[in-house]
């Protein structure tokens, strides 16, 4: 019987250390519990996922802004390709319309001299005509002389010739023939010089007309001079913004990459607070289990004690 007390006695001794134990680790896990919840509300990052989000959404729209800009500058370059044709086309134009103005130009000059050589020409033949007609004169005085001195003998040796009336028609038909080739010299002349003053006219004409397509074509050059420069100007601008706006985009996403990295970080060092945490619950818990179970164990010892007494 005494032994059988001491036996009653142990148990319920190990009984009252068990419950204890089991108590002290029942406080230990609410202590944990109550250790690891104030560290999850302080360890709350829903607001860098916020900032993250935010900063994604602001890195789509730079890069749509970015496409917008490098569309905009291959628009311009194909305006500028398009404008630079368009110059090289009018100036080839332009060396065309004046090397046929030069070559009427030469026309006009040769054609000047021409006159110029007709009028010589011309006034040759006043002179000439001119110092025939003199010539002429003075043969018939000479010959008006020599024939009033025939017709004298002439009547006293056998009057019946008239020579005078002779010389009269040899004058008249040759003044006849020297009026003639005086009218055709100066209808020739006529026919040349209105016909070298038409063509005249006629070049100076399109002289005037290449003058005036020239200067519209010089005008036309000077404006696509004006808008290439402000095309040029207009892609170095866009360029520049280009540049300025990769280069913020690059520093706000080498912020975002040095944040997502911190994070990255701090989540790791979350899951391994997390990992150590959840392998000291693990053990407490199996502790716990096989104190529970020895008390039981002592229980149905205790139980089994009193029903043998």
């Amino acid at each position: 019987m005494q032994e059988l007390n001491s036996r009653l006695a142990s148990y319920m001794e190990n009984v009252q250390r068990l419950e204890k134990a089991n108590s002290d680790l029942e406080n230990k896990i609410r202590e944990w519990y109550d250790r690891q919840r104030p560290r999850t509300v302080q360890k709350d990052y829903s607001r860098y996922y916020d900032t993250i989000e935010d900063l994604k959404k602001q890195i789509v729209c730079l890069t749509v802004g970015n496409n917008k800009t490098l569309l905009e500058i291959d628009n311009s370059r194909m305006t500028l390709d398009d404008f630079r044709m368009k110059f090289e086309m009018e100036q080839n134009l332009r060396q065309a319309v004046d090397a046929d103005l030069n070559g009427l130009r030469k026309m006009l000059d040769d054609l000047t001299m021409q006159k110029s050589d007709l009028e010589m020409q011309y006034e040759s033949l006043q002179e000439e005509l001119i110092a025939l007609r003199k010539n002429h004169e003075e043969e018939m005085s000479q010959l008006s002389g020599q024939s009033t001195g025939d017709v004298s003998v002439e009547m006293n040796a056998a009057p019946g010739r008239d020579l005078t009336k002779i010389l009269n028609d040899m004058r008249e038909e040759y003044e006849q023939l020297s009026a003639k080739n005086r009218r055709d010299i100066e209808q020739q002349y006529e026919s040349q010089m209105s016909q070298i003053e038409q063509e005249v006219m006629c070049y100076g004409q399109e002289v005037e007309s290449n003058n005036k397509e020239v200067t519209k074509l010089r005008h036309s050059v000077q404006e696509l001079e004006i808008e290439l420069q402000a095309q040029l100007s207009m892609k170095s601008a866009l360029e520049q913004s280009l540049e300025d706006t990769e280069k913020r985009y690059s520093l706000l996403l080498q912020q975002v990459q040095e944040q997502i990295s911190m994070l990255e970080v701090q989540l790791a060092e979350i899951r391994a607070e997390t990992e150590c945490q959840n392998q000291e619950y693990s053990l407490l818990l199996s502790t716990k289990m096989r104190l529970e179970k020895e008390i039981k164990t002592y229980c149905s010892l205790l139980e089994g004690g009193q029903e043998d007494l």
